[in-house]
């Protein structure tokens, strides 16, 4: 496939969308699907300047010519990715947005091409903002909308499980609402393929405020670790903040392996009991340990909850973004549109046939075919 140049205008808040990436790894959701011809710069304009950028990641609002849909374009630089020896990590990436394409609340890679110098994922846009944006202005949810983003949230992550991937890394910034107010889970930096029910895995990675225990003590960890995260983000929706919270680390990892689970009062029982399931120390005594997402299914605090409707979508969000089109920015942080276009972005470089100096990313390219969507 041809990678031709890739045209870059001058930054324009009022074409901003609301896109959030406050992590390198940050993914968001693409549109429309796209023949094989369809895949090179050439076919792409880029409006504004970054949602997101780190010094190997930059991600920028798009738009494809041929339709005039809007994208996320999530531009890597190759040499800090070998630099830092993180191209496993890349690939992996890459194979499980192939593999979450046909769940509604994951985000899903429509194609993915490189160029001597760049990787490319690009993926639909999601302009509903993130859940720690919602999160910082709202501080708390209600329970009911609690339990709707909890219960959308775990059946991503139990189709996850079921294709054998720990997600590993779920927190609010990784949680994006799509201008009707359904969550779509995004970034998949972190995931770990090939866990089977029974299998674990031991590195240490994930955001400190929701690292669970056995993986604070270096032990190996199984599947039951996205269960943890879950409950930490399910109790920083009803109390504010993350359990154990503390801006002081060493003291937060000894409240994370110590303390008992901190319960102000006010909150019902149903979901006081799923916290401390969830927030179980023991790996072999937390709920979902034995039969996984149907544990988290049927708990009482999701009584409520007809999951084939919330599957198919047919749940009435309990908030709605009024979005109002893609340069709507009421759910961004003016620090995501304040900044230019990189140079490293933005100026032109010799591109060949999408094949790479070395030999290290054989395999990055990907188109999707129609029937790959929901």
């Amino acid at each position: 496939m041809t990678v031709s140049r890739l045209q870059v205008f001058p930054h324009q808040n009022n074409l901003s969308v609301s896109i959030f990436c406050r992590t390198v790894s940050a993914l968001l959701v693409f549109v429309s699907h796209f023949s094989a011809s369809a895949v090179s710069t050439d076919h792409i304009s880029v409006l504004c300047a970054l949602l997101n950028e780190c010094p190997e990641c930059s991600v920028l609002l798009a738009k494809l010519k041929a339709d005039n849909k809007f994208y996320a374009v999530k531009v890597l630089q190759k040499k800090i990715i070998l630099k830092r020896k993180e191209q496993k990590n890349i690939m992996a990436e890459r194979n499980v947005l192939l593999k979450s394409l046909k769940h509604p609340f994951l985000v899903g890679l429509h194609y993915s091409f490189q160029t001597p110098d760049k990787l490319y994922f690009v993926l639909d846009y999601v302009n509903g903002g993130e859940l720690f944006f919602h999160l910082q202005r709202e501080r708390c949810f209600s329970e009911p909308r609690a339990r709707f983003y909890a219960a959308e949230v775990a059946s991503a992550i139990g189709y996850l499980h079921s294709l054998n991937i720990v997600y590993r890394d779920l927190k609010p910034e990784n949680i994006l609402l799509d201008s009707q107010g359904h969550v779509v889970l995004t970034d998949f930096g972190l995931c770990k393929e090939g866990v089977e029910p029974e299998g674990t895995t031991s590195t240490f990675c994930g955001t400190p405020e929701y690292l669970a225990p056995e993986v604070l003590r270096k032990e190996p960890y199984d599947r039951t670790v996205d269960w943890w995260c879950l409950g930490a983000v399910l109790y920083e929706m009803i109390y504010s903040l993350p359990p154990f919270y503390s801006r002081d680390v060493g003291e937060m990892y000894d409240g994370i392996l110590h303390k008992p689970l901190p319960l102000p009062p006010g909150k019902s029982e149903a979901i006081c009991s799923l916290l401390v399931g969830l927030l179980q120390k023991d790996q072999h005594r937390r709920l979902g340990a034995i039969a996984d997402f149907l544990e988290i299914k049927n708990h009482t605090f999701f009584s409520p909850i007809n999951w084939d409707d919330l599957y198919h979508k047919r749940i009435t969000p309990p908030y709605n973004p009024n979005v109002k089109g893609p340069a709507d920015t009421q759910h961004i942080d003016p620090e995501f549109t304040r900044e230019m276009v990189p140079s490293s972005v933005s100026r032109t470089p010799e591109f060949n046939t999408g094949t790479s100096s070395n030999n290290t990313f054989n395999g990055f390219s990907f188109v999707a075919t129609e029937d790959s969507f929901l």
